[in-house]
């Protein structure tokens, strides 16, 4: 069921009456569709806005499971998902498509979307090569109250993996900026 505070292109009304109500202020773009102007933003109500995109194999992740818990500020161009189960699943352009090992506890569902948990996010925000990484992950710390050191014990036990080196500077970066 999708939220009926989102408006979608073609659903309810038409893209021509979507935009008329954005140069109106009483709609703003959120993700995939678009709200009343006046709605709080939640992650329930991001995470809703990229259901159009996802189905019930997939996961947000990297990007777009930062932007759905609040960690960046707009969208990214082109949502990340993650596979759930081993089918093979296909989804739109605007959509990548990751192979990462995520396990039942790293996943909550926020309004019938799949959503990597915070701390995963954090975890596979380091692994990335992502240039605004840090920030991310420094938003997500603070706003959930994690613990890095999880983190850290997470990239230790993930044994070899390209750009190790890599993450485990960004996981001292992230312990240096914790503790101050």
């Amino acid at each position: 069921m999708r939220s009926p505070f989102l408006y979608f292109p073609h659903e309810r009304l038409s893209p021509a009456e979507l935009t008329a109500a954005c140069l109106d202020g009483h709609l703003v773009g959120l993700g995939e569709g678009f709200i009343v102007a006046d709605t709080v933003e939640t992650p329930q109500m991001r995470a809703a806005s990229v259901a159009v995109l996802a189905t019930e194999l997939v996961a947000t992740c990297l990007d777009t499971a930062a932007w759905v818990w609040g960690a960046r500020a707009d969208p990214p161009q082109r949502h990340d998902f993650t596979r759930l189960s081993g089918t093979t699943t296909a989804l739109g352009r605007r959509s990548a498509l990751h192979n990462l090992r995520t396990s039942v506890d790293d996943i909550v569902t926020l309004v019938s979307v799949n959503v990597t948990t915070p701390e995963r996010t954090v975890y596979d925000l380091v692994r990335s090569d992502h240039p605004a990484a840090i920030d991310m992950c420094r938003n997500l710390i603070r706003d959930y109250h994690l613990d890095v050191r999880n983190i850290e014990r997470r990239c230790t036990a993930a044994g070899a993996f390209p750009g190790r080196l890599r993450s485990f500077a960004l996981v001292d970066e992230l312990l240096t900026i914790t503790a101050s």
